[in-house]
């Protein structure tokens, strides 16, 4: 049976991992369509220490860091894009395993991070 699931994450600084003082938000909403695989998204952020590095959706549980599973390019806002995803990333972000960040050169790492939620 066919079925669209409805994604959406909230992005802080708090939600890093590591934490970091940034006063950047940002927010994005998501829908999966479990026959033909597809992930779309639309997002967007603001208040970054500068201008973002890179944007990726990312493999990982809350409060752990884990590798890239999309990439999302450009990474200036507002954040547009799709991609197939393959079983066993649908699985993932299906079960919320799946977050999405924004890098700078100020925080490397990810500036801002969300967990991807139904």
């Amino acid at each position: 049976m066919a079925e669209v699931v409805n994604l959406k994450a909230s992005m802080n600084a708090t939600n890093e991992v590591p934490p970091n003082s940034s006063k950047g938000t940002g927010t994005l909403t998501a829908t999966y369509d479990t026959t033909s695989k597809k992930l779309s998204w639309k997002g967007s952020y603001s208040d970054l220490t500068g201008s973002a590095t890179a944007a990726h959706f990312h493999s990982g549980e809350p409060g752990k860091n884990g590798g890239v599973a999309v990439p999302i390019a450009p990474a200036t806002s507002p954040l547009e894009g799709s991609a197939t995803l393959t079983d066993a990333q649908a699985t993932d972000l299906l079960a919320g395993k799946w977050y999405v960040n924004v890098h700078t050169d100020a925080n490397k790492g990810g500036e801002i991070r969300g967990q991807v939620t139904k």
